[in-house]
């Protein structure tokens, strides 16, 4: 029998080889019902029948391939896995309840006790907590270095180390890892090298392409891009992802098939999403450096940022966060924050939306005073997450905040 080529349930993988990010975003992981549907489906069901007792018996004893139970298996869920993973250039993709379950899981299937850890300062502040206050329980033990200096990794590695872990580039100050050469380092070590490439997600930066092992997400960010749902994923080889599977299947923080059918959805605009992010905060990080009440810019896209270089190296664009200390400290952080009208208040980043946050007291607030002055947390620091509405009218939001500082200094 002859088949048309719209009968085909799913995209052969073949058809897809070497095409681009732009393309997979849209087309990879595409899974089509008997009803030959152009939109994605979404299978919101628990469970999953079957033709025999055999056959049920086959499917949970791994015999047969098949579904199984939503908790593991569910098609719409592994839509997202199959697209995720294309993009970033990856084996497999597991996804998981949020971002810091995909941490979690992560650290679960691939650590033991005994074991050691070496993690940038300048991560998550819950990545933070994570590794320092409940790893710890489970007699894994983590040292926290400078993301750049090299000197420090080196002398952080153990013979017990078994994992690198960084951010890059690291929230909120933007600072970029040398991947090569932490890859190699862990390499070297018998360790892992995993990185969070949440900011930059696979359209501007693949961190397997320069030694990392694993990469995570937190999907809740960009790969939604606009804030409606709580989910993470983690791509890699299929050898290290089985145990990252085993332990969601055992564990529960799995995704549910509808914010999977979300993010699967929003992937399909992630690569015009983040060539519009990248050049509105280009254009505010240069113009708040212009500003008088500004003291520094963080943002990699700026020549006087100190790894431009090196992010010009590992990314096609320098994204959609940056953040400014203001003169002064928290008053002045907080008035300035007050003041915008439309910029929305809220600690969650990667939207459409722009968003402005205080680090110190929100996504870092749980660090002690130590911490954060070694992670650069100051009070005076002000994060945005730049979103695509008309630059021009982002100036105009931020000018109320630099009027209220003005006006606060002639009183």
């Amino acid at each position: 029998m002859t088949h048309h080529r719209e009968e085909f349930v799913r995209i052969p993988e073949s058809d897809l080889e070497g095409m681009l990010p732009d393309t997979l975003a849209v087309r990879a992981g595409q899974l089509r019902t008997a009803q030959l549907e152009h939109s994605d489906a979404i299978f919101p069901t628990s469970s999953f029948v079957y033709g025999s007792a055999a056959q049920a018996a086959a499917r949970f004893g791994g015999e047969e391939p098949g579904n199984i139970y939503s908790r593991f298996t569910n098609p719409t869920v592994q839509a997202f896995e199959r697209r995720i993973a294309a993009m970033e250039g990856g084996e497999r993709a597991v996804a998981t309840a949020s971002g810091m379950a995909a941490i979690l899981s992560t650290c679960m299937a691939l650590l033991q006790s005994g074991d050691h850890v070496v993690c940038s300062r300048g991560v998550f502040g819950t990545t933070s907590a994570l590794f320092h206050k409940y790893m710890a329980k489970f007699g894994v033990t983590t040292t926290f270095v400078s993301l750049v200096d090299g000197e420090e990794w080196a002398s952080a590695v153990r013979p017990e180390t078994r994992m690198l872990f960084v951010e890059t580039p690291s929230n909120p100050l933007c600072e970029v890892a040398d991947m090569e050469s932490l890859a190699k380092l862990a390499h070297e070590n018998d360790a892992l090298f995993i990185v969070d490439n949440c900011f930059c997600t696979p359209v501007l930066q693949r961190p397997l392409d320069y030694g990392a092992d694993i990469v995570i997400h937190s999907a809740t960010k960009y790969l939604d891009g606009q804030g409606r749902c709580v989910g993470g994923v983690v791509v890699g080889p299929d050898k290290l992802l089985e145990p990252v599977y085993g332990f969601l299947r055992s564990a529960g923080p799995t995704m549910s098939p509808f914010n999977a059918w979300v993010f699967h959805k929003g992937l399909e605009t992630l690569p015009i999403r983040m060539r519009a992010h990248c050049e509105n905060a280009l254009e505010l990080a240069e113009w708040l450096e212009q500003q008088p009440e500004v003291e520094h810019v963080y943002y990699t896209g700026l020549e006087s940022h100190p790894q431009h270089a090196i992010a010009k190296k590992q990314q096609k664009g320098f994204g959609g966060m940056l953040s400014f200390c203001l003169r002064g400290g928290r008053n002045e952080a907080w008035r300035f924050i007050d003041a915008t009208r439309m910029i929305s208040i809220t600690a969650n980043l990667g939207d459409v939306k722009t968003t402005i946050t205080h680090p110190a007291t929100t996504t870092h607030g749980r660090l002690s005073p130590e911490d954060k002055s070694a992670a650069g947390i100051t009070e005076s620091l002000v994060r945005l997450s730049v979103g695509i509405e008309a630059v021009d009218d982002l100036k105009t939001d931020l000018q109320r905040g630099f009027q209220a500082l003005q006006n606060a200094s002639n009183t």
